[in-house]
């Protein structure tokens, strides 16, 4: 029985050594890890936590210490050593870029960082390190690390007396003078409490280990931002843990990057014909067709736009629908030669503007999302790193933006200061912050025209009516803009497209409901909302004058079925540009368009199957 008794006790003994031969390093890193989880919690109303983090936290920094208790004492305490100063960096770079910039570890930022020569990491370190960050949630980070400090300082000025008092307790561990020791039943019940704390710790964070395995085993950026949609995606509640999901989404998306780089000798083009002087394309964001007063909304969001297709100048698609509902795949497809259904990956295949240059047209390129800034969710990140490319970039456009604009008036304003940049023949791209997320603030607040009051819907509460009224007076602000766009080019041989990346919900229907809903069935109702977009094409006086023909097409062009990932056919086209990349079934300009092509939402939904109500619900 004796002898039972002691292998019992060893065995739960054995349970404690991860924590006994790593006790402060243990215990600090736990309080640093919850300190952090804090530290960035936003400051808004209804911000938490995630539920398991100090579950899954225990779990963690358990098997650290495990694996740190299997090496030998002296390197145990050089790789305890290296651990703690690296989870001490990240940790601070973590909770500053959130004090100074709202936002945490994000892939660009990392990716920023790599750029950065060492004079600007000075000139930054001059302008944002400042004694008052050490009063902000900083500090707390501060105070985890000088407590671990003069904690192993503590044991190392008292380590004779720590040590003595360990042997005492390896007597007990080891079962020894278990009949004399008043502790007997103390430790087992310790070491059983451990064991049941941990085995409940892994039970509840366990759905969010797959998740984060899952997140981390995509091949490609956009598999994971789509994950990111999902209920169901990782939670990276510590800082290395958005430190490595940063490392890792760098390398998906220079992958890409790398395919890109390599097609640019694949760009390649016969001849140009100039047949269109300036092509503008201007792409919108989070446009509910069924909102615009274009095509037949109630409410006056686009009178500008009626009244110019009241004069012949504007013609619109009455049947367009964007393949994706996430902005980054809608422009990898808008810029790629790449259509759904090709073999390969959108990579595979060369960027439209490459080829503009190479026939001989002057790119421009004006954003109102895609810089790079530190603050910048994996969408934006994953839509805009082939754009932000230094190589990449030279090889797409002559012009660029340098900065943002908080209303897209700024948009305007960056192409008056940039127009005199234009040449003969001129592809010039504007992308619109449009309704994007906050729909309020997308307008000055002078131009908001709509008022919840002016939505009597049943069964809707005044905040969710307010959102109507939000997203309307951002339509109408939109109409402005393009309108200001297109008087730019009255007086010039040019045509105008405007085409959105998606749709938008806005409380369609009965449903209670705004924004998009990426981890759900595509259905009927959804396509509606989300997947039918306006796209227009606007002919100037000496556009319509000089291409008769190609005015001819558009109209004919109007009623056809369309998805925007063919695009970039007909932007050839218009063009005149002679490549092996131009396929005129895509070309909705063309006689030889196949208008039968499938028109697959995320690659698996058949819109035209699901509006006819003979397609099944698909995930």
């Amino acid at each position: 029985m004796l002898r039972i008794l002691r292998v019992i006790t060893r065995v739960l003994g054995a349970v404690t050594i991860p924590i006994r031969k790593n006790f402060v390093f243990f215990v600090m890193m736990y309080v640093l890890g919850a300190v952090c989880v804090y530290a960035v919690l936003p400051e808004r109303r209804g911000a938490r936590v995630f539920e398991f983090w100090w579950q899954e936290l225990l779990v963690d920094v358990y098997l650290i210490c495990a694996l740190l208790a299997a090496l030998p004492g002296k390197i145990r305490r050089w790789v305890r050593m290296v651990f703690g100063i690296v989870a001490y960096t990240v940790a601070v770079v973590d909770v500053y870029c959130f004090v100074k910039f709202d936002s945490t570890l994000t892939p660009t930022m990392l990716l920023l960082v790599g750029e950065t020569t060492g004079g600007e990491a000075a000139e930054f370190l001059r302008s944002y390190i400042h004694p008052s960050v050490i009063f902000s949630r900083l500090g707390r980070v501060l105070l985890v690390l000088a407590a671990h400090v003069a904690a192993v300082g503590l044991l190392y000025v008292f380590r004779e007396r720590v040590r003595k008092v360990l042997r005492r307790w390896q007597i007990v561990w080891r079962g020894m003078n278990i009949r004399r020791s008043p502790w007997v039943g103390i430790y087992p019940l310790m070491s059983l409490s451990i064991i049941v704390l941990l085995l409940y710790s892994l039970a509840s964070c366990l759905e969010n280990k797959r998740a984060e395995h899952r997140l981390m085993t995509f091949e490609n950026i956009g598999d994971v931002e789509h994950e990111l949609t999902e209920k169901t995606c990782a939670n990276l509640h510590q800082p290395l843990y958005r430190l490595i999901f940063s490392i890792y989404a760098n390398r998906l998306a220079s992958q890409q990057v790398t395919k890109l780089i390599n097609g640019i000798d694949k760009a390649t083009v016969d001849s140009c014909s100039f047949a269109s002087p300036n092509i503008v394309l201007v792409i919108g964001e989070s446009y509910n067709r069924h909102h615009s007063q274009l095509y037949g909304y109630e409410k006056n969001t686009t009178p500008r736009q009626v009244e110019r297709e009241r004069r012949g100048e504007l013609i619109k698609m009455s049947d367009a629908v964007t393949p994706w509902n996430l902005t980054s795949y809608v422009f990898k497809h808008l810029f790629s030669m790449y259509a759904v259904g090709d073999n390969g990956d959108w990579c595979d295949y060369p960027l439209f503007p490459e080829l503009f240059r190479r026939a001989g047209y002057h790119v421009t390129f004006i954003t109102n999302q895609y810089l790079p800034k530190a603050k910048e969710a994996v969408y934006d990140f994953s839509g805009g790193f082939f754009l932000n490319n230094e190589t990449l970039s030279r090889a797409m456009f002559d012009t660029r933006n340098s900065r943002l604009h908080a209303f897209d008036d700024g948009v305007i304003s960056e192409y008056d200061n940039l127009r005199k940049a234009d040449k003969e023949h001129n592809l010039i791209i504007l992308h619109l912050m449009g309704q994007h997320v906050k729909y309020a603030s997308r307008v000055p607040e002078k131009r908001k025209h709509f008022r919840k009051e002016d939505y009597q819907r049943k069964g809707f509460s005044a905040k969710e009516r307010q959102v109507m009224a939000d997203y309307d007076n951002a339509l109408l602000y939109n109409d402005s803009i393009m309108d200001e766009v297109l008087k730019r080019f009255e007086d010039k041989d040019a045509v105008v497209i405007y085409v959105p990346d998606h749709g938008e919900e806005c409380y369609g229907g009965n449903v209670h409901f705004f924004g998009r809903m990426h981890s759900t069935d595509i259905t009927a109702r959804l396509a509606h909302e989300e997947f039918d977009i306006p796209m227009w094409f606007w002919c100037s006086r000496r556009f319509r004058e000089a291409h008769p023909e190609t005015v001819k097409a558009i109209k004919t062009a109007a009623g056809k079925r369309y998805m925007t990932d063919a695009l970039p056919h007909s932007l050839l086209s218009l063009a005149g540009i002679h490549t092996r990349w131009y396929r005129s079934g895509l070309d909705v300009l063309s006689e030889d368009y196949d208008e039968k092509r499938p028109r697959l939402l995320k690659n698996t939904a058949d819109y035209d199957k699901l509006r006819a109500g003979s397609g099944k619900q698909v995930r």
